[in-house]
């Protein structure tokens, strides 16, 4: 039977070539709060579910220091020094992270913002029970955010959140920043011939000789339904954002679960933004950003990164429009069938 496999926005084709001297193994466990797969191409098939279990081990690992969910966390002991005043010691994953996310926050002039944890709990509730927050709530929940408010000591490695009741969510970066991570530690155990993919935060690596890449499929907006056209990657990343699986309706108005750091409101543009970059991290987080840009500012923002590509597909007047970067279309290969 084939295996299609179907995560945030992305479905990954997976193939095999006769020719080739390795087999393609594929593992998966549930990580980070989806399912977390790890298709690669080895050897030997007890090396490979071991090299596997490390990789599994090392999202174990990053997600004590990322989650916003789980009460001990490095993250959470963090936020629960906010407007204390106190400079708390990163540990070098955390302190790494978050350098990635200011100056995610800077370059995308603050469209991508780490300190929404307030203001996205609201919207979670608000999904949860099917009705809009009130101004109010948004309101008061938008005075303890802002990216600017986290200091950080790039000396000392010291962290601390100048705001009250600031609370981080790493949700918007940590899924592409651990796909990257597992890609890289399994390319150090000698296996760079893998596909990482996080819950739809795909790290596509290095393929065998005879495969010329991974076939990854987008799906159209608001839809399960495929575009008729592939990408094909290698060395890549690739993620797409949408509102398939988490919005509120109301009276006819779809809110994404995305929201806006400038207004703390969903969005309601009903785009598909797929990113391809040369690293996980960028990946993810750029996806956010272009969400809730302009279009024009969107593309501009990404032709400042090397390797980066977009395509934001939007809904209007009940038809798909898609708007991309120059290069997006050169990693088009295959007809999907």
């Amino acid at each position: 039977m084939k295996v299609i496999l179907m995560v945030a926005g992305l479905l990954l084709t997976q193939f095999f070539s006769a020719h080739c001297q390795f087999k393609k193994y594929n593992f998966q466990q549930p990580k980070m709060g989806s399912p977390f797969n790890i298709i690669m191409y080895a050897d030997d098939s007890s090396k490979a579910a071991f090299a596997a279990e490390k990789a599994f081990k090392l999202v174990d690992t990053l997600n004590q220091v990322y989650s916003d969910y789980l009460p001990t966390s490095e993250l959470n002991q963090l936020c629960s020094t906010a407007g204390s005043g106190k400079w708390i010691k990163a540990s070098p994953i955390l302190y790494d992270i978050l350098i990635k996310a200011k100056t995610a926050g800077r370059q995308s002039k603050g469209s991508f913002d780490i300190s929404m944890s307030p203001v996205i709990r609201i919207w979670r509730n608000a999904r949860r029970i099917n009705k809009l927050p009130s101004k109010d709530s948004i309101r008061l929940a938008m005075q303890k955010v802002g990216y600017r408010f986290i200091e950080i000591d790039t000396v000392k490695q010291l962290v601390r959140l100048i705001k009250p009741g600031m609370q981080l969510d790493l949700g918007g970066i940590a899924k592409g920043e651990t796909a990257q991570r597992v890609y890289d530690r399994l390319n150090q155990m000698g296996y760079p011939y893998a596909l990482i993919d996080a819950g739809g935060d795909i790290v596509a690596g290095s393929t065998p000789v005879g495969i010329s890449g991974w076939k990854v499929a987008i799906n159209l907006p608001e839809s399960e339904e495929l575009m008729d056209k592939q990408l094909l990657l290698a060395k890549k990343a690739v993620t797409t954002s949408g509102d398939l699986y988490q919005y509120l309706e109301v009276n006819g108005v779809r809110y994404s679960h995305i929201i806006d750091p400038a207004t703390g409101w969903a969005v309601t543009n009903n785009r598909n933004v797929t990113v391809i970059a040369n690293d996980g991290t960028h990946a993810d987080w750029l996806t956010k950003a272009c969400t809730i840009l302009s279009i024009k500012k969107a593309l501009k923002l990404i032709s400042k990164y090397p390797g980066a590509e977009v395509q934001i597909a939007v809904i209007q007047n009940e038809k798909i429009h898609f708007n991309r970067s120059k290069g997006f279309v050169t990693y088009f290969n295959v007809i999907a069938k």
